[in-house]
């Protein structure tokens, strides 16, 4: 079989008029198509996308199904939208619920589509929460940082997102001793706290503006040392969370390409049902957004395929500037090794998009 590809993700490059050779399912060889006759024509290929913030999927939440199945039923929704690599996220809650999730977490290990855990809080600051429990939310503790600690030692990779100006600088210390990604986020920091924090291994800022304080003329806060720093940042591209300016402005601003990426925050509700519970309330999709009761955006009903499109046709950015920002860079940011097309991979594993980003079956 002879795949045609007009426009072929391969090696951190984008290259035109491609042709794919395939034999039982498996990828023979890779090369001009020059004038040859495809059996199919592709518009867009690349690796199946990586997504550092999920949440849920298939009417599951991390949350709430802090559990090898619940992992891998996430997994598989979001494999079904196009991402192929997740980083399962559990958000604020009871110490026994982090240790769940983290069980499971080395329980999956080496599952595909399974890359480690993200434990988002519960270590935060109260008034920037978002939808986050106000109940769960506590000081970093010597429990979470053992348990950190653990799941590095078993060389899971672990990205962990706290407020820097409310964490303990020993127990600081020891996340990044032990290798585990420290993320700014749901934090009231000024500039210079985070500067410090940056200083003392702050690597990666979570979902860029959202639970930030506004950056003012005077005041840039834990939002202006983000933009300004060399550390990753994840940003949330549905255009309910950041307006399409705002996401330009943030790309514009960074020191250097490769340093921001695009996150779904998806919830239970992508490739699921529109609604869920999540600390006994009821969640739902509301003209696109998800809402909880107290009307507070919770967490997105989006998936990195549709944000990759909008990067593209709402942010206004090239191929070769959006397809890193779902693949590439991601995967550097947790250390994951490079994820590519090649002579020997699976046809199954290569995403095949038409020009308006939905998804083809050639197989």
């Amino acid at each position: 079989m002879l795949i045609g590809v007009a426009k072929l993700w391969q090696q951190g490059l984008l290259h035109d008029q491609m042709g794919i050779v395939a034999q039982n399912g498996t990828i023979m060889e890779i090369r001009p198509l020059d004038h040859d006759t495809p059996d199919h024509i592709v518009p867009l290929a690349l690796p199946y996308l990586t997504d550092l913030q999920v949440n849920g999927g298939g009417g599951v939440m991390i949350n709430s199904d802090p559990t090898p199945d619940g992992f891998r039923t996430v997994a598989a929704a979001h494999r079904r939208q196009g991402t192929g690599t997740i980083l399962p996220t559990v958000i604020t809650d009871s110490p026994d619920v982090i240790a769940r999730a983290a069980d499971a977490a080395i329980r999956t290990k080496g599952e595909p589509g399974l890359a480690g855990l993200h434990i988002e809080g519960p270590h935060i600051a109260p008034d920037r929460r978002g939808t986050h429990d106000a109940a769960h939310i506590r000081p970093l503790d010597l429990a979470t940082v053992t348990l950190v600690e653990d799941l590095r030692a078993k060389d899971l990779p672990v990205m962990i997102t706290l407020a820097p100006e409310l964490a303990a600088p020993d127990l600081f210390a020891r996340l990044v001793a032990c290798g585990a990604v420290v993320a700014g986020g749901h934090s009231a920091a000024t500039s210079d706290e985070t500067k410090a924090a940056l200083g003392r291994g702050l690597s990666c800022f979570t979902h860029l503006y959202n639970a930030m304080p506004p950056m003012t003329s005077r005041m840039p806060g834990i939002l202006g040392a983000a933009l300004n720093s060399d550390a990753y940042a994840g940003i949330i591209v549905d255009g309910i969370h950041v307006d399409w300016d705002m996401v330009r402005v943030a790309l514009r601003a960074r020191p250097r390409a490769g340093l921001t990426f695009a996150v779904s925050d998806a919830m239970a509700t992508v490739g699921g049902p529109d609604h869920f519970t999540l600390y006994g309330q009821r969640i739902a999709v509301r003209d696109g957004a998800l809402v909880n009761a107290e009307g507070s955006l919770a967490g997105a009903h989006i998936n990195l395929v549709q944000s990759l499109r909008n990067l593209v046709t709402h942010v206004g950015l090239t191929l070769d500037m959006a397809i890193p920002m779902v693949s590439d860079i991601p995967r550097k940011v947790m250390g994951l090794p490079a994820n590519d097309i090649a002579i020997g991979t699976a046809v199954d594993d290569m995403l095949c998009l038409r020009d308006d980003f939905s998804m083809m079956d050639i197989t």
